[in-house]
């Protein structure tokens, strides 16, 4: 019993869940995190959409679940390796899809449950169509970043910026098509040969150069779009107890662009894991397992909610 509940939550992926965390880029960056119920029904959402992920990466499994032991990692899956059963896993998928949907309809706004079941819909037709068309392949998994945002919106009911917007849409292509990339070298260097794999049939059709040229684009898109961002929504103003030790070219300062040099450097580091450490393939991974990217996110938050939360306070 307890070895059946571990592979469960291995083909949960809770590691999967910190994708979830952009449910409150929303309100954090609107500064509404910490105003009336913000916080609780923006963490409401991280629940369903932990949930519901969890059970669109079951039935995900069940469906690759040939080809996944074709592939020298993913054999070692829960479900591709035989540690789940198929029944067992359809039904905890079934729990957890049915279960988010209907906690939405109860407990958050009815956008925001539409908009899970928008999010369902798309994963089904990844799992049975999409995963095998070139490009819309990484377009479909970069979208749920993007609906993420939205739903945090929704959910917290803050205004999404623009801006933030069109960040989230680089940052998501950045790493969808870095993922691919690294599947790629992967594969190339486990099989010798990308030509003949089975696990992933697109890879088959995307060159090397298209690759490198969308993670190009996606990494300059992420920090043009993210400084305007900064630019657009940093506070107007400072406190008189800040502004009183500033010069006066700096009495309006956009202090959230303090937090660019950061992001240019977790960009450059992302593509140093993506071509150099070859670790690509899981973004939450390569995360958590390189210090100096976590450092550089953990910082930029840091300074994130200093600049948005602890400074107006101190005046």
């Amino acid at each position: 019993m307890l070895q059946k509940i571990y592979q469960i939550i291995r083909t949960a992926r809770p590691r999967q869940w910190l994708k979830n965390a952009s449910i409150f880029a929303a309100p954090i960056l609107a500064g509404r995190l910490f105003i009336g119920d913000t916080f609780m029904l923006s963490f409401k959402a991280f629940i369903a959409f932990c949930a519901i992920s969890s059970g669109a990466y079951f039935l995900n499994d069940i469906v690759d679940a040939p080809r996944d032991r074709l592939h020298p990692i993913k054999k070692n899956r829960p479900i591709a390796s035989g540690k789940l059963s198929v029944p067992l896993a359809a039904l905890v998928s079934l729990l957890l899809i049915s279960g988010s949907i209907i906690y939405s309809f109860l407990n958050l706004d009815d956008y925001f449950s539409m908009l899970l079941v928008f999010y369902i819909l798309l994963q089904l037709a990844y799992s049975f169509y999409f995963r095998n068309v070139i490009i819309l392949d990484s377009l479909i998994v970069a979208s749920g970043f993007v609906i993420r945002v939205f739903a945090g919106g929704f959910a917290s009911r803050t205004s999404v910026s623009s801006w933030l917007v069109l960040t989230t849409i680089g940052i998501s292509m950045l790493l969808a098509f870095g993922k691919r990339r690294s599947e790629k070298t992967i594969l190339a260097k486990v099989l010798g040969s990308t030509e003949d794999v089975e696990t992933r049939k697109t890879l088959r059709h995307y060159p090397d150069t298209l690759l490198d040229s969308m993670i190009s684009m996606s990494a300059s898109y992420t920090i043009l779009t993210y400084s305007l961002f900064t630019f657009m929504t940093s506070p107007s103003g400072v406190s008189s107890r800040i502004s009183t030790f500033l010069p006066s070219v700096l009495k309006s300062p956009k202090l959230m662009m303090l937090t660019i040099p950061i992001v240019i450097y977790g960009v450059a580091r992302y593509l140093y894991v993506i071509y150099e450490k070859e670790e690509g393939e899981s973004p939450e991974r390569a995360l958590l397992s390189d210090k100096p990217l976590l450092l550089a996110v953990t910082l930029w938050g840091l300074l994130i909610m200093t600049i948005i939360f602890l400074l107006p306070e101190i005046g």
